[in-house]
C-alpha cells in the first residue's frame, strides 16, 4: 500500500514539473489566426456570429411563428379524447405536426426565399433589408391568425400609443398576441373533438351502471367504441383537411 503511495506521489510531481514548460497564453490569438484582424474580418465573424444564434432560435421560431402551435395541442387532444396516452408516440405527433407545419408555410418560406434569400445570396440587398423583406411574408401570415382583441391587448400594454396600419405594429407586440390566439382557437377545436367520444364514455358508464356491472372500468369498454368511430368517419383525414383549410 506504501509502495503505491508513492508511486501516485512522484507522478503527481512529475506532471507539476512537465507542466513548467506549458504556456497559459499563447503569443498570436486563436481568433485572430481564424478570420484575420482586419476590419472586414470581424465583420464577417459578427455576422456569423448573428447567423448561428438565428439557428439556436429557429425551433422556437417554429414553435411560436409558425401554425405548429394550433397543430400540435389539437393532436395531443385527440390522443387524450380517445383515452389513450401514449398511443400515437410523442415521436409520431410531433413529426406528423413538422410535416404539417412545413406543408402550411411552404407558401410563406417560398415567398422568402424569392424575394429575401435568393437577393442577398446575390448581393442584390443588404442584411438588413433582407431580415426586413423576410418578416412581411411572416408578419402577413400571424396577422391573419391573429385576434384584434388579443393585438389591441398587447398595444395598450406595451404603451406603443395609437396604431393606425399593421405595418406600425412591432414585432414584439404581434408575436405574443398571435401565440395565445393560436392557444385560443386550439383549446376551441379540441373541445369540439372531446363531444363525442364523452358521450360515448357517457352512454357506456351509464349503461354498466344499469347492468349492475360497477366495478368493470367503463374505459375498458369505451375505448374499442371510440377508436370504431374514429375509424369510421376517418378522423385523421377530417382533423388534417379542418387544420390546413383553418390557416387559409
Amino acid at each position: 500500500m506504501k509502495t503505491k503511495v508513492k508511486v501516485l506521489v512522484l507522478a503527481i510531481i512529475f506532471i507539476l514539473i512537465l507542466a513548467e514548460s506549458v504556456y497559459g497564453q499563447p503569443e498570436v490569438p486563436f481568433i485572430g489566426e481564424i478570420i484575420g484582424n482586419t476590419p472586414q474580418d470581424y465583420v464577417f465573424s459578427l455576422r456569423l456570429l448573428i447567423i448561428l444564434t438565428i439557428l439556436t432560435l429557429a425551433p422556437s421560431i417554429l414553435i411560436m411563428m409558425t401554425s405548429f402551435t394550433r397543430i400540435i395541442i389539437v393532436l395531443s387532444f385527440i390522443r387524450n379524447a380517445l383515452g389513450m396516452q401514449q398511443t400515437p408516440p410523442n415521436q409520431v405527433i410531433i413529426g406528423l405536426a413538422l410535416f404539417l407545419t412545413f406543408f402550411i408555410m411552404a407558401p410563406v418560406g417560398q415567398e422568402i426565399n424569392a424575394e429575401a434569400i435568393q437577393p442577398y445570396i446575390n448581393e442584390e440587398i443588404s442584411f438588413n433589408e433582407a431580415l426586413d423583406i423576410a418578416m412581411r411574408p411572416i408578419r402577413e401570415f400571424m396577422f391573419k391568425q391573429t385576434r384584434n382583441k388579443d393585438l389591441a391587448l398587447f398595444i395598450s400594454i406595451s404603451n406603443e400609443g395609437e396604431v393606425t396600419s399593421l405595418e406600425e405594429v412591432p414585432n414584439n407586440v404581434l408575436v405574443p398576441a398571435f401565440i395565445i390566439s393560436e392557444l385560443k382557437t386550439a383549446f376551441q377545436i379540441g373541445f369540439v373533438i372531446y363531444i363525442p367520444f364523452l358521450i360515448i364514455d357517457m352512454v357506456v358508464s351509464s349503461t354498466l351502471m344499469s347492468m349492475g356491472m360497477m366495478m368493470l372500468p367503463p374505459v375498458i369498454i369505451s375505448l374499442p367504441f371510440k377508436i370504431l368511430l374514429f375509424v369510421l368517419v376517418d378522423g385523421w383525414n377530417l382533423i388534417t383537411k379542418s387544420l390546413i383549410l383553418g390557416f387559409n
